[in-house]
C-alpha cells in the first residue's frame, strides 16, 4: 500500500506543480479506510485529457473523450478520469451527456453509492459529502440520492451493490434493499459482457454467480 500511495502521491505532486489537483476516489478511498491491499488505483482530477497531455505524455488517451485516461507507473495501473457531471441515461447505461467540471460536490453526484463517493488528497485527507465514512463505520452501503432513480439510470448497480455487500459484509440500506428486490429483473437490460464483468471483479464469484442465476439474469 505505502509504495502505491508514495506514486500517487509524487503523481499529485507533477499535477499540483502544473495548476492542477489530483484526488484519490471511489474504491480505493474506500479500501483504504477499510485497511484493505489496495488494487487498482482510480483518480480524479481538474484537467482535462487536453490539457494533461502536455505534462504526462506517456498515458494511453484512447478513451480521452469521456474524460478517462490510464497510465502505468511501475506495473500499477492509475486511471485517472477528469471530474465531470452526468445528464441522461437513455440507453440505461450510459450518460447521453457529460461536462468537465472543476467541482468535486458536482462530480461526486455521479457516483452510486456513498462507501464509493469519497475523494482523498495527496496529503490522506478524506473529503467526504455524502456521509460515506459514517456508513463505512455502521457497515452501511447507501444509494447517493433516491434509489429508484438511480437504478432505472444504469441497472447495472443493482449487481454492482450486491457484489459490494458480498465483498465487504455491509448491510444494504432498507430503502435501497426494498428498491432492489423489486427491480432485480431490470438487470436482464444490462449486456451480458458489462455483467461478466461485474463477475470477473468480485473476490466471490461464486455467490454472486448462485444470484444472478437465482434471479434469471444468466
Amino acid at each position: 500500500m505505502e509504495h502505491k500511495l508514495k506514486i500517487y502521491r509524487n503523481l499529485a505532486a507533477l499535477f499540483d506543480s502544473k495548476g492542477f489537483l489530483l484526488y484519490l476516489v471511489g474504491g480505493t478511498v474506500r479500501d483504504y479506510l477499510l485497511g484493505k491491499e489496495l488494487t487498482d488505483m482510480d483518480l480524479v482530477t481538474d484537467a482535462t485529457p487536453s490539457e494533461m497531455k502536455e505534462f504526462l505524455s506517456n498515458a494511453d488517451y484512447t478513451f480521452e473523450k469521456y474524460g478517462s485516461v490510464r497510465l502505468k507507473i511501475d506495473d500499477i495501473k492509475f486511471d485517472i478520469t477528469t471530474l465531470r457531471k452526468e445528464e441522461g441515461y437513455s440507453d440505461f447505461r450510459h450518460p447521453s451527456k457529460i461536462c468537465f467540471t472543476k467541482s468535486l460536490k458536482e462530480d461526486v453526484f455521479r457516483r452510486d453509492i456513498t462507501i464509493n463517493a469519497m475523494y482523498m488528497d495527496k496529503d490522506l485527507n478524506i473529503i467526504d459529502f455524502v456521509g460515506g465514512q459514517k456508513d463505512i463505520s455502521n457497515k452501511i452501503i447507501r444509494m447517493i440520492g433516491k434509489p429508484l432513480k438511480r437504478i432505472n439510470e444504469d441497472p447495472l448497480r443493482i449487481i454492482r451493490i450486491y457484489r459490494f455487500k458480498l465483498e465487504t459484509g455491509f448491510e444494504i440500506e432498507r430503502e435501497l434493499n426494498d428498491v432492489l428486490e423489486l427491480n432485480f429483473s431490470k438487470a436482464k437490460l444490462i449486456n451480458k459482457d458489462k455483467i461478466n464483468q461485474e463477475i470477473r471483479k468480485s473476490t466471490h464469484q461464486e455467490e454472486l454467480i448462485e444470484l444472478l442465476k437465482y434471479h434469471g439474469i444468466i
